[in-house]
């Protein structure tokens, strides 16, 4: 079943008023009938199961016959990540991650970063398509971007710097990942500089390893979430 995304909906509402693009996906791609059942979220926890009571292409209106709370996982998983020089990598990221399962990203500008700018509603776009898709119901939060030593000042819980630097690292376990607030920090393609490594160190942030292979930045930001998504798994 298909999952559409209407925010405005809260745990009180009874009725659904599809816009004008959602209506024409109804009516003309997916030739929804009045009486069938769709399936929306509000990106906030809910889920509500819908009856069409009007078919249009122009405005599609449903009526809520249930409304369901769904759990939200049992940890919060910060990415701080860089922008990828191709924007097409760190969307997919976003992406992915949206899917496997991350409650905020933060892009951040480092010494090496070779993007410095990012279109972050563009980004929100797509982490919002990525819920609906995996048929989530917890929209991740998607901060604007930030310089690296301001997102050392704002992360949450326990905090994981990846590099590719030969210094000590822990790996992702049970034993280091006793909070379940985490943010993991991911660099860009040319890592972290020494500088950026150190300051991160002083700021009580520790160095994590995501295996003996040198990642892409995106797939560092995926290993790092799908690492922590099956240790509460």
């Amino acid at each position: 079943m298909q999952q559409f995304y209407i925010p405005s909906l809260c745990a009180t509402s009874t009725d659904v008023f599809f816009d004008r693009d959602e209506s024409r996906h109804l009516a003309k791609v997916l030739r929804k009938n009045i009486g069938d059942i769709v399936s929306i979220t509000n990106g906030l926890g809910y889920r509500f199961t819908a009856e069409l009571t009007q078919v249009d292409s122009k405005t599609c209106v449903a009526v809520i016959v249930r409304c369901e709370k769904i759990a939200s996982d049992p940890y919060h998983l910060h990415i701080f990540i860089a922008p990828t020089k191709n924007k097409d990598r760190i969307e997919w990221f976003v992406e992915k991650a949206t899917e496997i399962g991350v409650h905020a990203i933060t892009p951040i500008i480092c010494q090496r970063s070779e993007r410095k700018t990012l279109n972050t509603d563009r980004l929100r776009k797509v982490s919002i398509a990525a819920m609906k898709q995996s048929m989530g119901a917890h929209a991740p939060v998607i901060h604007p971007i930030s310089d690296f030593t301001s997102a050392l000042d704002r992360f949450d819980g326990v905090a994981y710097i990846a590099h590719c630097e030969d210094s000590p690292k822990k790996k992702i376990n049970h034993d280091v990942i006793s909070k379940k607030s985490i943010s993991i920090f991911i660099g860009p393609e040319g890592d972290f500089t020494a500088l950026e490594i150190q300051t991160a160190l002083d700021a009580n942030v520790m160095a994590i390893s995501l295996g003996k292979k040198r990642l892409r930045t995106e797939t560092a930001g995926i290993s790092a979430c799908h690492s922590i998504a099956l240790l509460f798994d």
